[in-house]
């Protein structure tokens, strides 16, 4: 048995409710009950929670890779400037002028070689073997 009901509702939602109607070709009163259909049943609230689960799952293991990516390049920094460190002497202040070029031609050619790395599509974190849990090494 079918019971009329009143309802008011503003504009937008009337346009968009036209627009669905005609864009699937079915009655207004169809989508507007199985919409109230969809917003009291027990299993919509449910299934929502389960799509916020999975995105938040997701974007969890995003954040993980990230933190991953970032730990990998700190510490190659970290390693790069230990040993630049050890293995640079200091310049004596007659051949700064000449170490200064030098450092700026080799810093010419550190950015086109990364340019060159990056444009292949090679990434350090690539390079890395990934952490296996306990569990799942043999």
């Amino acid at each position: 048995m079918k019971i009329q009901t009143k309802v008011f509702l503003p504009g937008d939602i009337v346009r968009a409710l036209d627009e669905a109607s005609r864009r699937l070709r079915k009655p207004k009163s169809e989508i507007v009950r199985a919409a109230i259909a969809s917003y009291l049943s027990p299993d919509g609230a449910e299934a929502g929670e389960a799509a916020v689960t999975r995105r938040l799952d997701r974007m969890s293991r995003q954040i993980e890779r990230l933190e991953r990516d970032v730990t990998i390049s700190s510490e190659a920094i970290a390693l790069y400037v230990k040993t630049w460190m050890k293995a640079v002497p200091q310049v004596a202040p007659d051949y700064e002028l000449a170490a200064a070029a030098l450092g700026r031609e080799r810093y010419a050619r550190f950015v086109e070689a990364l340019g060159r790395r990056l444009a292949l599509g090679k990434r350090l974190h690539d390079e890395v073997p990934v952490e296996r849990s306990r569990a799942d090494s043999p």
